[in-house]
């Protein structure tokens, strides 16, 4: 037999690591088919027994589905004529409101024409009176700066006479 030398040793260990590590990849690839072949096995039986609804099902699902879809148009189409009645009230409301806006626009619009009116007859007047005042201030000063002598001449006989009167009594 032969005697074993370092070298052989090495050599026979190094064939032994390739051998475990030649076998990996089969193992690998069997646990991999084993887990697509159960997984498959899974899907199978979840169909056969209860995983997919049967046709009849499926199609009391769609009449389900298609009844609750008109049910939600037509509170739709409820809702949206609600919005569309109260959005016609607004509406009229806000055309109310511009009307009296316009209306009340116009009376103040009457109402300052008026103030304006009665402002320029009070200043009219006031003129008036001013001219009135003036006309009597200067007829009472030309007055009593020269009185007429009718006026002196009535007043001095009506003093002289009392004064005479006076006098007379007093002689007799």
């Amino acid at each position: 037999m032969n005697p074993v030398t370092r070298d052989t040793r090495h050599y026979v260990e190094k064939s032994n690591v390739g051998a475990v590590k030649s076998s990996q990849p089969i193992a690998l690839a069997a646990a991999t088919l084993l887990v697509l072949v159960a997984g498959i096995g899974g899907i199978m039986l979840w169909r056969a027994y209860g995983g997919s609804p049967s046709e009849a099902e499926r199609g009391a699902v769609t009449r389900q589905l298609q009844a609750r879809t008109v049910q939600a148009s037509e509170q739709l189409v409820e809702k949206t004529k609600g919005l569309e009645a109260t959005q016609q009230e607004s509406i009229d409301q806000l055309q109310m409101v511009q009307e009296q806006l316009q209306s009340m626009r116009r009376l103040l619009a009457a109402q300052q024409a008026d103030t304006k009116r009665l402002s320029d007859q009070v200043s009219t007047l006031k003129d008036s009176i001013d001219g009135l005042r003036q006309s009597f201030a200067s007829t009472q000063s030309s007055e009593q700066a020269a009185p007429p002598p009718r006026n002196r001449s009535i007043r001095s006989r009506a003093h002289a006479n009392r004064n005479g009167h006076r006098h007379r009594r007093n002689r007799s």
